[in-house]
């Protein structure tokens, strides 16, 4: 199921039109402020579909019967342009276990490229939620390499894609790729993409918005 939140009215364009807009990226601190509230929204919004259980809260005048969350997820994230979503992802499941992983495009020409995973630092992930977070969505093959990448350290029973911005080719790309019970909740669908795999209008480099251009 894919829940693409530029359908609706909400508060969240307002964060994904500062990303977008060129004058604004100029500020790094509120670029990655906006990538951390897009998450923030998605968390709240995904965390309807985890599985809960009944508490007993004691308050100072008696008990409280509420339903919380069964078992904290594992929060996935790509660097190095993830980790502004990480953080906003974490700031709602703030006791959850984290896995990062460095993947990049490595470029044979221009418009040629092939996906390496360098490094993975994950928990188990056996049985687990998990959710995986990058802004951008361009082609899927990123995310596709990561998850299958993840599974050396388990198999989830669930897992979750959140992103700011994406294609329809991506999307198309992971309903094949990843299991079919996958839910992804995404900002913005932008429907093009250049011949560089970038996607159109998009907002550009993320990491490099976030963090600083790379050599």
């Amino acid at each position: 199921m894919i829940h693409n939140f530029s359908i609706d009215r909400s508060i969240i364009q307002t964060f994904i039109a500062e990303l977008r807009d060129s004058s604004i990226q100029k500020d790094s601190m509120r670029f990655r402020r906006n990538l951390e509230r897009i998450s923030e929204i998605l968390a709240y919004e995904l965390s309807k579909e985890l599985k809960y259980k009944k508490v007993n809260v004691t308050t100072p005048l008696g008990i409280a019967n509420m339903e919380l969350v069964e078992e904290q997820p594992i929060l996935a994230t790509i660097l190095r342009a993830g980790l502004g979503m990480h953080s906003g992802l974490l700031n709602y499941f703030d006791r959850a276990d984290s896995a990062f992983i460095s993947a990049y495009r490595k470029h044979s020409s221009k418009e040629s490229f092939d996906i390496h995973v360098e490094y993975i630092a994950s928990p188990n992930i056996d049985g687990k939620t998990l959710i995986i977070s990058d802004p951008m969505l361009a082609t899927g093959n990123s995310m596709a390499m990561v998850y299958k990448s993840l599974l050396s350290q388990g198999k989830p029973s669930k897992l979750i894609i959140v992103s700011a911005i994406a294609t329809p080719k991506a999307l198309k790309f992971l309903e094949k790729e990843l299991p079919k019970s996958t839910t992804y909740y995404i900002g913005a669908i932008d429907s093009e993409l250049t011949a560089e795999s970038y996607i159109f209008p998009g907002l550009g480099d993320a990491g490099d918005l976030a963090y600083g251009t790379k050599i």
